[in-house]
C-alpha cells in the first residue's frame, strides 16, 4: 500500500471540520461505540464553545457536543498540551452542559445524563493505564451494596441507580498506549496515537475513517489549513518544552549558587567552591 494511502487526518482536525457533517456520523458513532461500550447513534451535533474554525481559534482544545438516540449529551474534548486544573475544567464543562439543556421551570426529570470523553496527548498524572473511566456510585460504607433510588412515575414505582443519572467521565491517555492493535479499542488507540488504520479493520467507525479521513482526499486549500494546524501544535509544544527546559536550567543554577553560598559561609576557598559547584571564579567572587 502506498504512503499516500496510509496518511490520515488527525482526529482533532476531523472533529473540527468533517465529523460534524451528518454524512460522516458513522466515524464518530464508531468511536463512541468502542469507548462507551454500547451502540451509539448520534441524532445531532450541538453548538459548543470550541466550534470555531478560524486560525485564531484555540488549537489546543477541540470540543464536540452531540445528542445520542437516548437523548443524552456526549462531550468530546481533545487536549494537546498540559493545562492546570484540567479536571476542574472537565467538571465545569459537564455542569455547563447539564444546565444548558434544562430550562427554567422544567422538572428535574428533564436533566440529561452527560458523557465526558477527554482525549489527552499530555501526561495527566501517575497511572499505568491508557484508559480510565469514572462514574458515580453510592456504595454502603458498612454493607458494600449499591444505593438504588425509587421514584413514582405514572403510578408505578421505578427503581433507578444513581449512575443512570450522574455523568460518566472517560480519560484517554493517548501517549501511554503501546500495545499491538488487536481489539477495536486497540485499533482506535493506534489511530489516535500514530494515525494508522489497518486495511482490514473491522473496528466500528474506522472503516468509514479510512475512506473519509484521507489526507490526500482534501483540496489543496484544506491541506494547507491542516498543515498549518499541525505546525501550530508543533510550535506550541516546542515553546512549552523550551520553557520547561529553561525552568529546569534556572532551578539547577539556583541550586548551584545556593550551595556555593553555603560553602563560602563555611570558609571554603573560592577555588574549591568553583571546582565543587562548576561555577566560574568570577561567579563565586560575586556571591
Amino acid at each position: 500500500m502506498s504512503q499516500l494511502q496510509d496518511r490520515y487526518i488527525r482526529f482533532d482536525w476531523a472533529i473540527k471540520r468533517l465529523l460534524r457533517q451528518k454524512a460522516n456520523f458513522g466515524v464518530l458513532e464508531g468511536f463512541l461505540t468502542v469507548f462507551l461500550g454500547e451502540p451509539i447513534t448520534i441524532m445531532e451535533i450541538l453548538e459548543s464553545e470550541s466550534n470555531q474554525t478560524s486560525a485564531e481559534d484555540k488549537f489546543n482544545r477541540v470540543d464536540i457536543k452531540a445528542r445520542n438516540s437516548k437523548d443524552e449529551i456526549i462531550i468530546i474534548e481533545i487536549q494537546n498540551t498540559r493545562e492546570l486544573y484540567y479536571l476542574e475544567r472537565v467538571l465545569y464543562g459537564v455542569a455547563k452542559a447539564i444546565t444548558e439543556h434544562i430550562h427554567l421551570g422544567d422538572s428535574y426529570r428533564e436533566v440529561k445524563k452527560v458523557y465526558s470523553i477527554s482525549i489527552l496527548y499530555f501526561d495527566l498524572g501517575i497511572g499505568s493505564d491508557y484508559l480510565y473511566h469514572g462514574q458515580n456510585h453510592f456504595i454502603g460504607v458498612h454493607t458494600g451494596d449499591q444505593l438504588q433510588i425509587r421514584t413514582k412515575e405514572q403510578n408505578a414505582i421505578i427503581t433507578r441507580l444513581p449512575a443512570e443519572i450522574f455523568p460518566e467521565y472517560i480519560l484517554i491517555r493517548v501517549n501511554e498506549f503501546d500495545k499491538v492493535a488487536v481489539t477495536p479499542l486497540d485499533e482506535w488507540m493506534r489511530y489516535l496515537k500514530d494515525g494508522i488504520i489497518a486495511a482490514d479493520t473491522t473496528a466500528p467507525g474506522l472503516g468509514e475513517a479510512r475512506e473519509k479521513l484521507k489526507y490526500y482526499s482534501m483540496t489543496d486549500k484544506e491541506r494547507r489549513a491542516y498543515d498549518e494546524h499541525l505546525n501550530a501544535i508543533m510550535i506550541q509544544n516546542d515553546v512549552l518544552n523550551a520553557a520547561k527546559l529553561e525552568g529546569q536550567m534556572e532551578g539547577r543554577m539556583e541550586e548551584r549558587l545556593s550551595n556555593a553560598r553555603n560553602l563560602k559561609k563555611m570558609g571554603v576557598s573560592p577555588e574549591i567552591i568553583a571546582q565543587a559547584t562548576g561555577l566560574s571564579m568570577e561567579e563565586v567572587d560575586k556571591l
